[in-house]
């Protein structure tokens, strides 16, 4: 009697076809129906595209390695709820060109940090992480204060961002590079931290 569970395991080519086709399978049944959610494809109440200065401040973000050792996403689980705020929900994300929801926490979640603190204090943060939070272990970001936007691109950005579905009108990116032409990349970064998380009420 042919054994074909035994023939497959022991033919290469055949176990490797069958458990693409297995992993492609349970793929698709996971990801197509969040694909048709109005949870998951629809911002929430309130959620607005990043200004030209902010999404500048994003990019600094991204380009400093803020993800190695923050993330973006508060899990629905008690201590993380009461630490930071209410748990992430999909419809704040819809925007975001990739995610930087993050698993690395060396420091602490960002997601709700908009409007925590005053600007003054991101300031003194970044330019001296141990002067507001003495047992920070967070790099100084000094250099940020310096470096001053020409804002060439940032219209560029805001485009590409329009492509993708985010609803910035044609005025937005007419306005992109005065909006943020001779601010530094410190506030540019402060104005995107004060943007997280103030969308969810």
């Amino acid at each position: 009697m042919t054994n074909h569970h035994e023939k497959i395991e022991k033919s290469a080519g055949w176990l490797g076809i069958l458990t693409v086709v297995a992993i492609s399978f349970g793929t698709l049944v996971e990801i197509t129906p969040l694909m048709f959610l109005k949870e998951t494809t629809e911002p929430v109440d309130g959620l607005k595209p990043y200004t030209a200065l902010q999404m500048e401040g994003r990019d600094v973000f991204i380009r400093e390695g803020c993800t190695n050792c923050h993330s973006q996403m508060i899990r629905p689980f008690r201590h993380e709820v009461e630490r930071y705020g209410h748990y992430s929900v999909a419809g704040e994300s819809v925007w975001e060109h990739p995610f930087l929801w993050g698993s690395k926490r060396t420091g602490p979640d960002l997601a709700r940090v908009g409007g925590r603190y005053s600007d003054d204090w991101h300031y003194a943060h970044l330019m001296d992480p141990r002067s507001v939070v003495s047992q920070s272990n967070m790099p100084a970001y000094p250099w940020l204060n310096d470096a001053v936007l020409d804002g060439k691109l940032t219209a560029k950005k805001l485009e590409t961002f329009r492509s993708f579905g985010v609803p910035y009108t044609d005025d937005d990116i007419a306005g992109a590079e005065a909006a943020v032409k001779g601010k530094t990349e410190m506030q540019a970064l402060i104005a995107y931290l004060q943007s997280l998380g103030t969308a969810l009420k």
